[in-house]
């Protein structure tokens, strides 16, 4: 039963994903996910924080290329690991025996138990193309609110507790304006044609 409802959870907070990123997208008509070529909608903010490595990152990074941009924790039981396992497959589909320019950025929105290290060995299981990003709890909730992403720590029975977050990926061009989002429902082709248009853009 609580899977159950977990699964529900997840679902709608994909949707509400959407949602909030349509509010953004100025969308019209359709349920289109990714805008006209024109659209400059920015999203987020600038920040000072640690990547996995424990070296200083700011939002510069978003400077160096397209980026897929995921929120989650290391301690996530699905949707994360999944998540960044299929980032990693796809955008190896995407090079075309080349380099690819995209930027897979994993923001912790549990800052509390993923220090530089757990973070390190966390995503080491999946890309060497994976950034993971932690801060304080303070910069870390600014950021969040910031993306106006949703983000909830739910107790556990046993005295711990879990994250209930938005499960979209965003995706952002290289001058730091939103195209568009990946819903965790989207299957591969579609998600591959997403991220294909981001790098072209």
């Amino acid at each position: 039963m609580l899977r159950i409802l977990r699964y529900f959870s997840w679902a709608l907070l994909t949707v509400l994903s959407f949602a909030v990123a349509g509010a953004f997208l100025h969308k019209q008509g359709d349920n289109k996910s990714t805008p006209s070529p024109d659209s400059q909608t920015t999203i987020g903010s600038s920040f000072q924080l640690i990547d996995h490595n424990g070296l200083p990152i700011t939002e510069r990074v978003l400077s160096e290329g397209p980026s897929a941009i995921f929120f989650g924790f290391t301690h996530c039981p699905e949707i994360c690991p999944t998540t960044l396992q299929n980032l990693s497959v796809w955008s190896k589909q995407i090079e075309d025996g080349q380099d690819s320019t995209l930027k897979i950025l994993f923001f912790t929105i549990d800052p509390i138990r993923d220090t530089p290290s757990v973070l390190k060995t966390f995503v080491s299981q999946f890309s060497n193309n994976i950034t993971a990003i932690t801060g304080k709890p303070q910069q870390i909730e600014q950021l969040i609110k910031s993306w106006h992403v949703y983000a909830k720590r739910i107790p556990l029975d046993d005295g711990d507790y879990t994250m209930d977050h938005t499960a979209a990926v965003f995706l952002i061009r290289r001058d730091g304006t939103l195209q568009g989002t990946i819903s965790h429902q989207d299957n591969r082709h579609t998600a591959i044609e997403k991220l294909r248009l981001l790098i072209s853009s």
